[in-house]
């Protein structure tokens, strides 16, 4: 099962990453719409159907590499006051009810829609470019598989959790939020300035002529 999640966790990495970098390409794509749009005074008829597919794409791809990593929202306010077996648990029997039924549907719904696309060489509708997005189309039957994949690896680690009582550490070195990094800066200042870091007030002392108190 380990040798699974660490397959699965770096097929997932590898496509996150690689379709990340669709951000330059719409980032350039909308900057030059920006330019052309407000300084040129000639407006493109391809630059929001190359925005919504780009960021299309890249939300779809970067499905499975955000469930490798535990970074999809999850209302958590009870979840984490429970054992981690118990979490292994919950989360083991939601993935058979929710998650798997769900990602299979998408990817047979996907086929089809992708298919039927694919017989029409679809163009886009929403600008005169008639930009052909039949082969954007096929994006959603690999980000469900990658999906499938990764949940598979994920159900590994809610087993492998329910027999140690601990959840599996991720091998794979990856970046972080800003916030955890500065957060855990943090606690090695408290841990190594602890033995400095008591308060020590002085008690105020009363002055016996006024009856009130007075600051040395």
């Amino acid at each position: 099962m380990e040798s699974y999640i660490r397959f699965a966790d770096k097929v997932s990495a590898w496509f996150g990453k690689a379709f990340a970098w669709l951000i330059l390409v719409m980032t350039f794509g909308v900057g030059y719409e920006v330019f052309v749009r407000y300084l040129l005074r000639d407006p493109t008829s391809w630059a929001f159907d190359v925005s919504y597919m780009m960021y299309g794409t890249l939300f779809m791809m970067a499905g499975a590499y955000t469930l490798s990593r535990d970074g999809h929202v999850r209302g958590d306010f009870v979840y984490r006051l429970l054992k981690p077996k118990t979490q292994a648990t919950i989360e083991l029997v939601l993935y058979f009810i929710f998650f798997f039924p769900g990602i299979i549907a998408l990817i047979l719904a996907g086929w089809k829609y992708a298919a039927r696309s694919w017989r029409f060489t679809e163009v886009s509708v929403m600008s005169p470019a008639n930009v052909p997005i039949f082969q954007f189309k096929t994006v959603i039957i690999i980000a469900g598989i990658l999906l499938l994949i990764q949940g598979i690896a994920e159900v590994f680690r809610c087993v492998i959790c329910m027999r140690t009582g601990a959840w599996p550490k991720h091998t794979e070195e990856d970046v972080e939020e800003l916030e955890d990094v500065l957060l855990r800066e943090h606690e090695k200042e408290v841990l190594k300035h602890s033995s400095e870091a008591i308060d020590i007030v002085k008690p105020l002392e009363r002055d016996d002529k006024t009856g009130g108190r007075r600051d040395d």
